[in-house]
């Protein structure tokens, strides 16, 4: 009985902490937001926008909290990617930490709010030098990303509201890091019937301009059915 204390007592010395990573969409290409640490340890350079659990917090609420204090947002899509626990992942200590990932549009992004944390849009293929095991972090949250954006249609959570098929393209093509046919793109698309097109057009790129679209959550829902 005294070995299972000492035991339970020792398993409880550790911390938990959250870590979100925040996608945008900006030029063609996907970005990720990071943080240049202010604080020890390892400061001075960039990680992921995190923090610790509260003792009267639940790791979404945690999440959400982190979310909004780093972007000025709320109401984020954001979802529950995995859990990262090696014993020495972290230079302060025991740290098990559970990540998000998250995308935001840049549009709504208040820099101002948030100047105070020192935060800096990175493009995917271009991220510096990351602490402790960051990287992986990203790297995981990226896959399950490409996977997800196949099958469901969460990218619509870094476009406007309005896109033409051409954004919506470039969008998929920096996701997935890979070029898309375009007639193949566009046969797809135009069997979505909850991609909506409107009787207006973008004529900053041409001048025979392309057509806006939206996407129509409460149709998507009636059919359920989204295959890229």
């Amino acid at each position: 009985m005294r070995i299972e204390s000492r035991i339970y007592e020792e398993t409880q010395k550790l911390k938990l902490a959250v870590d979100c990573i925040i996608f945008g969409f900006n030029d063609n290409r996907l970005e990720l937001l990071l943080i240049h640490r202010g604080f020890e340890p390892e400061k001075g350079k960039w990680s992921l926008i995190g923090g610790f659990i509260g003792n009267d917090e639940d790791l979404d609420e945690a999440a959400n909290r982190v979310l909004y204090n780093l972007s000025g947002l709320q109401n984020i899509y954001m979802e529950q990617v995995r859990t990262w626990g090696k014993a020495n992942r972290d230079t302060s200590g025991r740290v098990i930490s559970t990540t998000y990932s998250a995308m935001i549009l840049k549009s709504e992004y208040d820099e101002e709010k948030v100047s105070a944390y020192n935060t800096k849009w990175f493009p995917i293929d271009e991220l510096p030098e990351l602490v402790f095991d960051h990287r992986d972090m990203v790297e995981s949250a990226i896959r399950r990303l490409r996977r997800r954006v196949r099958n469901f249609p969460i990218a619509f959570n870094l476009l406007p509201q309005k896109f033409t098929l051409p954004q919506l393209q470039m969008l998929y093509e920096g996701i997935l890091n890979e070029t898309i046919d375009k007639r193949n793109f566009r046969r797809k698309v135009f069997q979505m019937k909850f991609l909506v097109k409107l009787d207006e057009k973008d004529m900053s790129e041409s001048r025979k301009g392309a057509y806006f679209y939206y996407f129509d959550e409460a149709l998507y829902n009636k059919e359920q059915n989204f295959n890229l």
